[in-house]
């Protein structure tokens, strides 16, 4: 249970080696260095997430590196109308570094979800409501940058964090309040799509098929070669999709298809689904870490179903990675960091009386409970 998510980290980050190296048919090695500096990371999230009271004591903290970080997305876009920042030929896109620290911001435990207060004849939490600002500030920098993409990203763990906090009193789903969430996302969603910019009106009601030299290039081809592949391929470094932009990221979903042929493209989504599934099934060490893993679950699969959809055309395309499959640094090193998360969520809990060298005494352990029973 404690390394089933370390073994199948492994075994993703060699898929995405092999995968990237076939793109160009020779041993990616920079992907390969990036892959090394992402199992870092993933150490790097245990360690600091294992303790929930301590990144419950450092909240403002959590808090004001999100600040910094919308700010500097904010410099970066305005200095150079771009949302990257190149340091040689390693490139690092800090609304990446957002996900994690968001995730941090919208966990939260049983005893923070009790410090409620009175306002007007209404019981809040002021966190909940101080959560609520710092989305709506994500989304604006998010717009201002004409960052959409990474939109639903945000707003699945928003959501799933919010859920999870206004839920948890009964150990169950409010099915009232769980419609009135729904229908307040479908208005929003909704507004969104109305007064969106005219570039993206555009994406919404393109034909590919009608503009396969504009604005439906990647698609069309990206859908060509899906259908070129088959189930089990044309063969690793024989597709044509490598002569397409963003072949490695953007459409990463259909280069694979193409090569390695829809059956292996699955069995890569599935191995993902199943490094989510894991912590939501496995008992966690607290509330605490259940909403973190749920939220960063979330984040996982929203990010996965964009780019695999918008490689089909099922939506317009948002050019969003697939985790751990995907090159790109900020990509690959937030995906581990996140993953680490998850590990710190499964960690067992040791009891100190069980320790016969132990002089002190036993101290009371938090139960672990699974991620869909929300008790401590």
């Amino acid at each position: 249970m404690s390394y089933v998510l370390d073994f199948l980290l492994v075994l993703i980050l060699n898929m995405s080696v092999i995968f990237q190296s076939c793109f160009i048919c020779k041993f990616n090695f920079k992907h390969y260095i990036t892959c090394i500096v992402c199992l870092a990371a993933s150490k790097c999230g245990y360690i600091l997430c294992k303790n929930h009271k301590i990144l419950q004591d450092k909240k403002k903290y959590i808090y004001g590196g999100i600040g910094f970080l919308l700010l500097l997305v904010l410099v970066v876009y305005f200095a150079k109308h771009d949302m990257w920042i190149r340091i040689g030929s390693f490139t690092l896109q800090p609304s990446e570094f957002i996900k994690p620290l968001f995730v941090l911001a919208c966990a939260t435990s049983i005893a923070d979800q009790q410090k409620k207060h009175k306002i007007l004849c209404f019981s809040v939490v002021y966190e909940n409501i101080a959560l609520f600002g710092l989305m709506a500030a994500i989304c604006l920098v998010q717009v201002k940058s004409h960052d959409y993409g990474s939109l639903p990203t945000f707003i699945s763990i928003y959501c799933v964090g919010f859920i999870l906090r206004i839920c948890y009193p009964k150990a169950k789903f409010s099915k009232k309040k769980l419609i009135a969430v729904i229908a307040v996302i479908v208005v929003f969603l909704i507004i969104g799509l109305k007064y969106a910019p005219e570039y993206v009106q555009h994406r919404l009601h393109v034909d590919i098929w009608s503009d396969k030299t504009g604005d439906g290039y990647q698609q069309s081809q990206a859908l060509i070669a899906i259908a070129n592949g088959g189930w089990f391929g044309v063969g690793p470094g024989k597709g044509f999709l490598s002569n397409i932009f963003a072949y490695d990221n953007d459409i990463v979903f259909a280069t694979v298809s193409e090569e390695w042929g829809l059956l292996y493209a699955l069995m890569m989504v599935l191995t993902i689904i199943i490094i989510t599934a894991i912590p939501l099934f496995n008992p966690t060490r607290s509330y605490y870490h259940a909403t973190m893993s749920s939220c960063i679950c979330a984040a996982f699969i929203v990010q996965m179903a964009l780019n695999i959809f918008g490689s089909c055309n099922l939506i317009p395309f948002t050019g969003v990675t697939i985790p751990f499959i995907s090159s790109g640094g900020s990509s690959l090193l937030v995906s581990g960091f996140m993953t680490g998360m998850l590990m710190a969520g499964q960690s067992p809990v040791f009891n100190v009386a069980n320790n016969p060298k132990s002089k002190s005494k036993p101290k009371k352990q938090e139960q672990a409970v699974p991620a869909w029973r929300w008790k401590e």
